[in-house]
């Protein structure tokens, strides 16, 4: 692929989904000056012929009708430029990883956060890996796959703050999620079990599922601490709602599933050194003796590093009017947008979280701030 210095004009770059991800990755291309978006696909019949810019929250409109015509949109990137893949993969994958090996062997790099199998690429499975390895090879482009929780506070974040301590007994990363304006209701639902019977098991936390999801971070924080993992365990609580409640996704009735507790284990030398933990709730008084957010919160990522000295990281981001959940999607989509121009240079194939490097801020401005 050619270097990147050599683009004397903005990389063109294709958004693919405007759920809380997409919004996001739609503001974020928008913000860079050397990127410039020229389509967005949708799937649902009320979006197709509004501005990309009134879809993502922005004041003003951007000049670009979000798209149900697929072949169209891409095309706009004339067998170069970035695609930014952000319709969902979690009930799909199959479909995602089809889309994103198109879009490969023509020419685009890819970015995006749909299929967590690739997160750790080098431990996908080779009838996973292989087909988008040719398609890289085949259209000399690259791939970077990061995570919606997100990534970085689930690779570089905790790996840098590793550094700073002279003893590590464990690393813990930590998303504490409130589910009660999350716009993805059938995830909230029914991959994640919001509201479903007690004797329901989500199929977020089916047995093997969180390790396929969140195994490759556990992998890519012992690879940069040198280690070597045993193996890696999976360990699940939920808890009921006592009494109904009603969010902007409808009511969650007394009894039913109100949060969602789990920790995926990377165990070094029988104990576990890496661990990556979710807590989720469909609102905020459900299991109030697990993990909460500082106070006055109603999320956070946190990195805690358990040694000498002791190290904890809340990080709180927020966005579309304080929202901590959108927050959370717009600092993952951030990370993967900015991480265009360094692949457009870089040579074929994947790419993960300790491959491509942060691009600083200072380098970025929006006309539309």
């Amino acid at each position: 692929m050619a270097d990147c210095n050599v683009f004397h004009s903005p990389i063109p770059v294709v958004v693919w989904g405007t759920g809380n991800v997409g919004r996001a990755a739609i503001r974020a291309v928008d913000a860079h000056p050397d990127l410039t978006l020229t389509a967005v696909i949708v799937t649902s019949e009320a979006k197709s012929g509004r501005d990309a810019g009134r879809l993502a929250d922005l004041p003003d409109d951007l000049g670009v009708r979000a798209t149900r015509d697929i072949g169209a949109a891409l095309a706009s990137l004339d067998g170069a430029g970035a695609l930014v893949y952000a319709a969902s993969g979690e009930l799909r994958p199959d479909d995602a990883v089809a889309d994103i090996i198109r879009v490969l062997a023509a020419g685009a790099v890819v970015v995006s956060t749909s299929v967590y199998a690739l997160y750790d690429h080098r431990s996908a499975p080779p009838e996973l890996r292989d087909p988008v390895e040719q398609a890289c090879a085949t259209g000399r482009s690259a791939l970077f796959v990061s995570g919606i929780d997100p990534g970085w506070g689930n690779d570089l974040l905790p790996v840098l703050a590793s550094g700073l301590g002279a003893r590590i007994e464990q690393i813990r990363c930590q998303e504490i999620f409130d589910y009660s304006t999350y716009d993805a209701e059938d995830s909230v639902r029914y991959l994640v079990g919001m509201g479903q019977p007690m004797d329901y098991e989500p199929p977020m936390v089916g047995s093997g599922v969180p390790t396929m999801v969140w195994g490759g971070q556990i992998r890519l924080i012992a690879r940069a601490l040198g280690v070597r993992l045993d193996e890696i365990r999976e360990v699940v609580d939920r808890a009921p709602l006592t009494t109904q409640v009603t969010t902007a996704l409808g009511d969650f009735r007394e009894g039913t599933q109100g949060a969602l507790r789990f920790e995926v284990q990377g165990i070094v030398d029988g104990r576990a050194l890496i661990v990556i933990e979710h807590v989720t709730r469909i609102v905020a008084d459900v299991a109030p003796d697990w993990p909460t957010p500082p106070a006055g919160g109603d999320g956070a990522h946190r990195v805690v590093i358990e040694g000498r000295p002791r190290i904890e990281i809340n990080v709180e981001a927020t966005d579309e009017d304080g929202n901590r959940s959108a927050g959370g999607n717009a600092t993952a989509a951030d990370r993967i947008v900015n991480a265009i121009a360094w692949l457009r240079s870089a040579e074929p194939g994947l790419y993960d979280g300790l491959d491509v490097p942060l691009t600083p801020s200072v380098h970025l401005r929006s006309s539309r701030s």
